[in-house]
């Protein structure tokens, strides 16, 4: 907008509301999906494997190898400011719930070509005491099987499998935790 100024009857989007209206739509439509790629994550629908060459904190691991776990998949890299205001919550969920069944995978995907450095990534996991697991996902192959789109973006996998609650942007952690607890709660 010329000089900075706000049109008569633009709408401001904060990225909070952006958040908000990306889980209410899939909320209302039932899990819409996520991109054009064939293997896109619906809610209620078997969550994509992840898989990577290199593993941080980690050997391989497989969402096949975790049933009867919950598990919380992080889209993240690490220069997005986003993904930082939400680093502290991911890594108290970790810390918090590991000993309860809730496996956290941060899958780190990067925006920019510096972000591909896995020894920047190893040592910005090391400095930042990020314990969980992280895949490197430097060509995307676990962004396009999710048809993800959003840094940062959580998604919650129940004990089957089953993507049932998708976090884009910041905010929200009251209910993401309480999806977490739901989720721990249920039977295999």
């Amino acid at each position: 907008m010329p000089n900075g100024k706000q049109s008569r009857g633009a709408v401001r989007v904060t990225r909070q509301t952006l958040s908000f209206i990306v889980i209410a739509t899939v909320a209302v439509l039932g899990g819409a999906p996520w991109g054009h790629n064939p293997v896109q994550a619906f809610l209620g629908r078997k969550a994509p494997e992840v898989t990577s060459q290199v593993w941080i904190n980690s050997d391989p691991l497989s969402l096949q190898g975790l049933k009867g776990k919950v598990a919380l998949v992080e889209f993240w890299t690490f220069g997005c400011f986003n993904c930082r205001n939400v680093e502290p919550k991911v890594k108290e969920w970790h810390q918090r719930y590991a000993d309860k069944g809730l496996v956290v995978i941060g899958i780190h995907s990067p925006e920019f070509s510096y972000e591909k450095n896995v020894a920047a990534v190893r040592e910005y996991v090391r400095t930042n005491r990020i314990h969980y697991p992280v895949a490197i996902d430097n060509e995307f192959v676990n962004w396009d099987r999710y048809g993800n789109r959003y840094w940062p973006c959580m998604y919650l996998i129940d004990k089957q499998g089953v993507i049932r609650y998708l976090r884009a942007g910041e905010g929200g952690y009251g209910q993401t935790e309480q999806v977490i607890q739901n989720l721990l709660a249920e039977q295999p």
